[in-house]
């Protein structure tokens, strides 16, 4: 009995030796991974996080000083003024625009400061009877988070009902489906540099351009509307190219998705006389939830990190939240002001990635 009771602490004491050998074994053969992540993910971004407080420039050899927080202050300093009705001297009353009607009011550049910092005007509007501006410090990168966010939520919302649509119609049986899968992932496949460039031959401001010659033929354009120059028009142009390259990579994740739901479901419900509209809405939509999830925070993740589509049709003449901060790099080489763009844009897509997460229920399981 006593050698019985002896051999039990032993082996327990071998399988706790074994199993401290195995976790050692993990760790060190976890090791490289942690390397390489440290060397091409963690530095880099501190990096970054350290240069947002410094005023360094890119490929110069000018002295590096730590200027705290005013890179943020200097993007993120914003203002709302009230602007004061345009009085005639001679009436006394605000004057009326004889083209429009419409009242007139003082120039914003009167109305925003200038000092201690110069404010300029990012938009106006009106709200019961009143005119204000909203004024920034660095108006083109407020732009550029308004324009990001309004082109990240249209884009998603045509994108999903689009990909939706084209994912139930496909999983449904008919000759051919097995091409028309094939030809669906053709924009998808196509280089964002390329599918970007011919659009915007597409959208070009002469008779030369596929949308001006429609416009035209119908009656609405003179067949010159600049539709990638006029700020009315650039968003929406952008917005009509993405959701056309995009929408295929929706299809595909939400096709997956109703892949693995079981046909006897279906059958089931039609045994117990629902509709197709019923069918879609009490069994597609839940089993298709995580599915759906997953698909809606990859794209609204990717759709905010947005690039290489504004940089080749806008350039400069419109920015996202990624190219502003590549031009701020490259063209003014002002490194730790682009830094500190860099960080901004990293915490609100952090903050869209978790709010996301948590309202659309993403979990491990």
């Amino acid at each position: 009995m006593t050698a019985a009771t002896e051999a039990k602490p032993q082996k327990l004491s071998k399988a706790g030796s074994l199993l401290d050998n195995e976790q050692r074994l993990a760790y060190w053969l976890l090791a490289p991974t942690f390397v390489i992540l440290f060397a091409v993910a963690f530095y880099p971004l501190g990096s970054v996080f350290y240069s947002s407080f410094t005023n360094d420039t890119f490929a110069s050899a000018v002295q590096t000083d730590f200027v705290g927080l005013e890179n943020y202050s200097n993007l993120l300093s914003v203002t709302l003024k009230e602007l004061p009705p345009e009085i005639d001297e001679a009436t006394g009353q605000q004057v009326i625009d004889a083209d429009t009607g419409e009242p007139e009011f003082v120039s914003s550049i009167q109305v925003l400061p200038r000092d201690p910092r110069r404010y300029r005007e990012v938009g106006t509007f009106g709200f019961f009877g009143k005119q204000y501006v909203f004024g920034a410090t660095d108006a083109d990168f407020i732009e550029s988070i308004y324009d990001t966010t309004r082109f990240s939520a249209v884009t998603l919302f045509f994108e999903t009902l689009l990909g939706l649509g084209i994912a139930i119609a496909l999983n449904t049986a008919f000759p051919g489906r097995g091409l028309m899968r094939a030809a669906m992932l053709v924009p998808w496949a196509i280089l964002t540099a390329v599918s970007s460039r011919i659009w915007e031959w597409m959208f070009i401001d002469t008779r030369a351009g596929f949308f001006n010659i429609i416009f035209q033929k119908l009656g609405f354009t003179d067949g010159q509307t600049p539709f990638l120059a006029d700020s009315a028009t650039q968003l929406p142009a952008a917005i009509i190219i993405d959701v056309w390259k995009t929408t295929p990579f929706m299809a595909l994740l939400l096709l997956a998705g109703l892949a693995i739901i079981p046909s006897e479901l279906y059958e089931a419900a039609e045994v117990d006389g629902a509709n197709k509209w019923k069918q879609f809405t009490a069994v597609t939509l839940p089993l298709l939830k995580p599915t759906l999830a997953v698909a809606l925070v990859f794209r609204t993740l990717d759709a905010l990190r947005v690039f290489d589509l504004f940089q080749i049709v806008f350039a400069q003449k419109k920015y996202s939240m990624a190219s502003f901060a590549y031009y701020q790099l490259i063209d003014s080489q002002a490194l730790g002001y682009s830094s500190a763009a860099s960080v901004i844009i990293f915490f609100i897509i952090t903050a869209f990635a978790i709010l996301y997460i948590r309202f659309l229920g993403v979990t491990s399981d």
